[in-house]
């Protein structure tokens, strides 16, 4: 028999709702890998043990009256520790706020909660979510669950191996540059970074940024796309959000049209490993018979790198501009990095950088007349050492700076466009690879739909260790 702590958030739902599983046996579950795994991983920073549960108990009781809180009854989840969950620590993975409380859930965790889900604990982030590595000063770096002694990818690290760990059913994580899809490859789970304004955001220090999102970790497609059901719909306090009503689940089971595929290894602009080239084209070779068209092509992106690193710099600097005046001494030295970068940018270089992201969201509209998916790789690179600091080269050839690793992911941030990864593959050595496949504007439940033929059809999914 499946251990409970690995059956999908979907069969854990519905068993609950059929009382074939009891919320106690899911949290007891989740939290028996936590104290068994978490110390070597370290993907859990707060354990909310004892909260959930007191919260387990009320969901069994309430069902043993004939009521469901929501599609998420009893089901336990992560959240970052960059999202504000109430009277639970959020330490934004900074010693300067090493014992901070917040008073109120987000926005996405509030309604997580509303539909019956059970915060399980808080997930690892480098400090301000900054960083190729998922570790910071005050609890050290999470470790791939595939090689501990590698990586489990920035920035939501501690969310893709909460899940692909079997410590939840489902993660919270956010996304500006890759910080979902990115752990999504090097952990070999499903990583979604839905189109800007899906999930509406109150924490937003600029209410009109549109780089950064919330997004989703999960061991299969079909759980990405519940999650995303329950965090969805428009809110007033976030002027980019989209949707009078909750973003609805696709129908799994309904004909899809012949797929006009896309595909490019990177996108004319980055640098990919050579063992991650090799599994990409593995992996296209195997969609090929799925497809009416499959073709190598791209968008132009030519502008994307300038265009991400001003908006991305001139953002941070003015996030960060009060951490930097007065913590400056406490700030780890990728974000003190990350913050100077903004320095001196001037309003024709933003305005300058809008044009350019203007441009690449028209190239990426062209594209999609011809196409209905396009798959490029999810990670530029393999999980690396955790001895390795940042990522300074590819290949033997030196990058532009620490943040060029992610271009073939910040491309698509710049786009607001919806991407999820999946996993397709593995190195020799049994490293996790990921294709991340790119949809239409606010095009959500196509792209899971086709990531779901290929889970289904393919086999791309998430692979137990026998460990976990």
């Amino acid at each position: 028999m499946t251990a409970i702590h690995q059956i999908s958030a979907v069969q854990l739902a519905a068993a609950i709702r059929a009382k074939q599983i009891s919320a106690v046996e899911a949290v007891t579950a989740s939290v028996a890998q936590i104290d068994r795994l978490n110390p070597t991983l370290k993907a859990i920073m707060t354990l909310c043990r004892e909260r959930a549960q007191a919260e387990a108990k009320a969901a069994d009781q309430a069902l043993a009256q004939g009521e469901i809180q929501g599609a998420l009854h009893g089901v336990p989840f992560t959240v970052k520790d960059l999202t504000a969950t109430a009277r639970i620590r959020t330490t934004y993975g900074s010693l300067i706020y090493p014992d901070h409380v917040p008073q109120k859930d987000e926005i996405c965790v509030a309604r997580l909660r509303a539909a019956g889900g059970i915060l399980i604990g808080k997930t690892n982030t480098p400090e301000f979510g900054m960083g190729a590595h998922c570790t910071n000063a005050l609890y050290g770096p999470t470790s791939n669950p595939y090689d501990l002694d590698r990586s489990s990818g920035g920035s939501s690290g501690g969310a893709a191996v909460a899940v692909a760990t079997g410590m939840g059913y489902l993660a919270q994580g956010t996304d500006m540059g890759g910080s979902c899809r990115t752990p999504a490859s090097f952990c070999g789970v499903v990583g979604l970074r839905p189109a800007v304004g899906r999930i509406p955001r109150r924490r937003k220090p600029l209410l009109w940024d549109y780089l950064d999102t919330d997004g989703i970790l999960a061991r299969s497609v079909e759980d990405a796309a519940l999650m995303l059901s329950v965090m969805a719909g428009a809110d007033q306090r976030d002027p980019l959000s989209i949707g009078n009503v909750s973003w609805k689940l696709p129908n799994w089971s309904m004909l899809q049209p012949p797929l006009r595929v896309g595909f490019s290894l990177d996108l004319g602009t980055a640098v990919i490993d050579a063992e991650v080239e090799a599994v990409f084209r593995q992996a296209i070779e195997q969609v090929a018979p799925l497809c009416q068209r499959i073709t190598e092509a791209h968008p132009d992106c030519a502008r994307a790198q300038s265009a991400f690193e001003t908006l991305r710099a001139a953002t941070l600097r003015h996030k960060q501009k009060q951490h930097y005046q007065k913590y400056h001494h406490l700030l780890s030295e990728s974000v003190r990095w990350n913050i100077e970068r903004g320095d001196g940018v001037s309003a024709a270089d933003l305005l300058q950088a809008e044009a350019d992201r203007d441009q690449l969201y028209l190239n990426f509209l062209n594209f999609f007349e011809d196409f209905d998916i396009l798959a490029t790789v999810s990670s530029s690179v393999l999980p690396f050492p955790h001895t390795q600091a940042e990522i300074l080269e590819i290949n033997a050839k030196p990058l532009h700076s620490m943040i060029d690793y992610l271009k073939i992911t910040y491309t698509i941030s710049l786009t607001g466009l919806p991407a999820v990864s999946i996993p397709c593959g593995r190195t020799a050595s049994g490293l996790p690879v990921g294709m991340q496949l790119v949809g239409k504007p606010q095009g959500e439940a196509a792209l899971l739909q086709v990531a779901h033929r290929l889970q289904e059809e393919l086999g791309w999914r998430h692979r137990w260790r026998e460990e976990h």
